[in-house]
């Protein structure tokens, strides 16, 4: 039995739309989706079922896209997650919303999904948050979260990521009181891990400062996320990141389909706890 995780499906894209088909199942396994399974509930839906009819259990946290909302369509913000959440449970799909659920292989874990944003802190020391996007645009960088991701109620993404690191902190202490936890997000919790050479100052809406000494803090024994499209392995403080994304078409090959990108969380891969800093990139 093992864990496995795959994020950013995109299945708003043709091509990893068809991929689905010939994913094969696995049965006796369990899934983490590490965000942007597609923008539109139906696609969303489509995702869920796909994992569900496929894995044993499913494990999912929203990324950018699912919050995104369209020329006034639908609902919007905290509304546009709460429907994703509703479509899970009624599917079959654990969330952020739900207890944590302790992985009953060993090593022993509580899987702690979450949802926690991202408050423009991952610029620069000298570019504070509310500079941070304009510094961007300098650049010819802009994120089309600002059009699509509404906060409503909330007066800003920056503020509905306090919210969610407030409500998040005391269910994690208490977790991980019990366990170890294997952490999963759709955005990176350290600014660090945020290596796009190209789009350097998309950095701004990757996370939050605020989470990254929560590896050492809530005795993580794997972070899990998504969001970059640059699938990697690091070690820090003896604690392993996955960066887990499947991506758009052009980022990953067809030839070795979805199935070949999962990444192995639990029992995970033999490799010395005591390594720090990156161990491959693919």
């Amino acid at each position: 039995m093992k864990l496995y995780a795959l994020g950013d499906l995109h299945l708003g894209h043709r091509a990893n739309r068809e991929a689905l088909a010939d994913w094969p199942a696995r049965p006796d396994d369990w899934l983490i989706l590490a965000g942007d399974v597609a923008e539109s509930m139906p696609l969303i839906e489509l995702g869920l079922r796909a994992a569900v009819e496929r894995f044993a259990r499913v494990f999912w946290v929203p990324g950018n896209h699912e919050l995104w909302s369209h020329g006034g369509v639908g609902p919007r913000g905290v509304a546009k997650y709460e429907a994703v959440v509703e479509a899970c449970r009624r599917i079959g799909v654990v969330t952020p919303e739900d207890p944590y659920v302790v992985w009953p292989e060993t090593p022993r874990c509580v899987i702690a999904p979450l949802f926690l944003l991202y408050d423009y802190s991952f610029g620069p020391d000298s570019v504070g948050p509310e500079a941070a996007a304009a510094w961007a645009a300098e650049a010819g960088i802009r994120c089309a979260d600002e059009h699509f991701l509404a906060p409503d109620p909330y007066p800003s993404r920056a503020a509905w990521c306090r919210a969610r690191i407030r409500e998040t902190m005391p269910r994690l202490a208490e977790a991980a009181a019990r366990h170890p936890l294997v952490l999963v997000n759709h955005y990176p919790l350290r600014r660090d891990l945020v290596r796009l050479p190209r789009i350097t100052r998309f950095c701004v809406w990757c996370g939050t400062r605020r989470t990254e000494s929560w590896h050492v803090r809530y005795r993580a024994r794997v972070v899990v996320a998504g969001h970059l499209h640059v699938r990697t392995t690091d070690w820090i403080d003896g604690v392993r990141f996955e960066e887990v994304s499947l991506g758009y078409p052009r980022h990953w090959r067809r030839d070795r389909g979805i199935d070949g990108y999962l990444r192995e969380i639990l029992p995970g891969p033999a490799v010395a706890r005591w390594r720090d800093g990156p161990v491959h990139h693919r």
